[in-house]
This record gives structure tokens, C-alpha cells and sequence, in this order.
């Protein structure tokens, strides 16, 4: 598969990765033939990249930590949830929780593999693919550091949960007042007993930095929970290669210019663990290389995020192509010199 911009997307090529709708039911699923109605109505909906099938790459795996039925799940109960709290109404921590564990069990089970959120947006659907990305880089941070399975529970749910306080928030509020959405979803999850109160204050606490520019309290370094510290590089991450912060970075700029918050927004030791988790340069991804070549991931260095493995193909014509793959961890002469879009 090839990770593409939308703009590029022809009628005729195949979905490579299934389309969700707000409520994680299927809106397009992966192996359909595009339309023209169908990429016009992609663009429509807010959709900016997408994996589409080439037989040249159809061994290339997204190598996705989370399966298709968990992230459906994440997605459904986000939407449950969340209108539950817009409508005033009571909702479930059991199912909350239910969610998680299956987020978790993924997590244990595809330890060996780098974080990818190269998952498909929509308008409708985006709140919920962050909360779940957050959720997932979060849990993969945790675990790169250690924590146990109580403790990445507690954390994947603060993660998870961490802007339910943005939902039938007023426009125009004050960051610094008892208003903001950390205060809000604070408010929301510790009258959950069901929930660890670590749960509640992971919310409050995702926006403090480490240097006490933060908000909504202005706390820094060691006052800060390290669940709020990991849930805040993965927030801020996402954030950055979606467009949520008024940013559309790619995944390598963004590590860059997170590594630039390093001791002020952002805690050093959280960056490095966070650097060992995420795919620099998703499979499907077209590069060019420092030798003029261009190519296009197809596989991860565990460790080694920003030296994965290219193929490229060399001829004129589809009958006369050699193929070959450059791994960068061998070939250390050889760098990416820039992504293609």
C-alpha cells in the first residue's frame, strides 16, 4: 500500500484502509474500487490522506497496533460517551474501561512495533481518532517505561478521557479560568468512582508544562503528574500531524519540533521514550533520498525510527524495473532528504 494525499487519488485505484464514521461503523471499507462520487465525497467529509493498493507495494503492512474491531470499538464508545455528557446524561465507566483493556491487550501483544497514526479523518469522526491515537501513544510510552498493567490502565483511560471536558464547552472561554475544558473533564471524571482519582487529574493536568507555562494551574516539572506528562506529548503529537493545533506537520517535522519543547513545554525523559515508540516515516510513505532515488518505506527499525527500510525502483517502463530495498540502519552514507506529497 501507498499513504497518499487525497488530492492524488484517482478513480479507479483500490482503498487500501477502511473508512470510519463517527460512530465507528464502516463508511468506505478497504479493497473497494474509488469513484469519482467517492473521492469527491472524501475530500467533502474532510478526508486528507489515504492508503490506497499498488501492486508494486501490496506486501507493504501498516504494521497498525491496534486491529480493525478495537479501533471500531474506541471509536463507538468515544461517541457514545461523549454524547452522553453533551446530553446530560449518565454514562458507562464499565464500558469505558471494557474499551481500554482492549486497547491494552493490542498494546502487550504488538509490543514490537512502532506507532503509526496514519489512520483515516473525517470532520465527524476526528475528535474520536485523536482521543484514540492519544490513547494508544500514550499506553506505548507508559509501557516503554515500565509501568504496570494497573497503572497503564489508569493512564490509557486519562488519555482516552483527556478532552471530555471540551464537549458543550462555552466559545470564547478563558484559558486560565475554572471554565477550561482540563477543569471541566476534571469535574467530569472524579465523580466516576468507578475511575482512580490519577484518572480525573490526568485531564486537569495535560496542558502544564514543564517550565509552569502551562494551564489552567501553572504547576511545572516535578508537581505534574507523569500521566499527564506522557498524555501531553502524545496530545501535543497528534495534534501537530492533524491539523488540531492549526499545524498539518509531518510525522518527522513534528518529532523535531517537539524535541525543540524539550525541558519547557515538554519533559526530556517522556521525548526520548516517546522517540523510541513512533514511526518517523509511516510504511507507505514516499521519500527522497540523499541519493536523488526516490522510493517508499516498507518497513521499521524497532529503535531506530528514523532509519527505515526503502524500496526503490529503478527503469523506464513497468517492464524493465529493478527493484531494490535500502535499508538505512546498514546504509549509514544514506539519508531521506525529504517526503513526497
Amino acid at each position: 500500500m501507498k499513504y497518499v494525499n487525497v488530492e492524488s487519488v484517482e478513480a479507479g485505484e483500490i482503498l487500501g484502509k477502511t473508512v470510519y464514521s463517527s460512530n465507528g461503523t464502516v463508511l468506505l471499507s478497504a479493497g473497494v474500487q474509488l469513484t469519482v462520487f467517492m473521492v469527491n465525497t472524501l475530500k467533502r467529509i474532510g478526508v486528507t490522506t489515504l492508503y490506497i493498493q499498488d501492486e508494486a507495494f501490496k506486501d507493504v503492512d501498516t504494521e497498525d497496533i491496534l486491529d480493525e474491531a478495537t479501533k471500531r470499538a474506541i471509536i463507538n464508545e468515544m461517541s457514545v460517551t461523549l454524547e452522553a455528557v453533551r446530553s446530560g446524561k449518565d454514562w458507562s465507566p464499565k464500558k469505558v474501561a471494557l474499551s481500554i483493556d482492549k486497547l491494552l491487550n493490542d498494546v502487550l501483544n504488538g509490543r514490537e512495533l512502532l506507532v503509526q497514526l496514519t489512520d483515516i479523518r473525517t470532520q465527524d469522526n476526528a475528535q474520536y481518532v485523536h482521543a484514540m491515537n492519544v490513547c494508544l501513544l500514550s499506553s506505548v510510552i507508559g509501557l516503554n517505561m515500565g509501568l504496570n498493567y494497573n497503572q497503564l490502565k489508569d493512564l490509557a483511560v486519562g488519555a482516552l478521557l483527556h478532552d471530555i471536558g471540551k464537549v458543550g464547552e462555552p466559545p470564547g472561554t478563558v484559558p486560565t479560568s475554572k471554565l477550561h475544558h482540563t477543569w471541566r473533564g476534571f469535574e467530569v471524571i472524579k465523580n466516576k468512582r468507578e475511575f482512580s482519582l490519577l484518572v480525573a487529574h490526568t485531564a486537569l493536568q495535560h496542558h502544564e508544562h514543564e517550565d509552569g507555562s502551562g494551564t489552567p494551574r501553572g504547576i511545572r516539572g516535578k508537581d505534574i503528574h507523569l500521566f499527564a506528562k506522557i498524555v501531553s506529548a502524545a496530545n501535543i503529537y497528534d495534534n501537530l500531524i492533524n491539523g488540531l493545533s492549526g499545524s498539518n506537520m509531518l510525522p518527522h517535522e513534528a518529532c523535531e519540533a517537539m524535541m525543540a519543547m524539550s525541558g519547557t513545554k515538554l519533559d526530556r525523559d517522556i521525548l526520548i521514550e516517546f522517540n523510541k515508540s513512533v514511526s518517523v516515516y509511516p510504511n507507505g510513505t514516499a521519500v527522497r533520498l540523499s541519493t536523488k532515488e526516490t522510493g517508499v518505506i516498507v518497513r521499521q527499525h524497532r529503535g531506530l525510527p528514523g532509519r527505515p527500510v526503502i524500496r526503490v525502483a529503478h527503469g523506464n517502463t513497468r517492464y524493465s524495473l529493478d527493484v531494490v530495498e535500502i535499508d538505512l540502519a546498514k546504509q549509514n552514507t544514506i539519508f531521506i532528504e525529504g517526503v513526497l506529497t
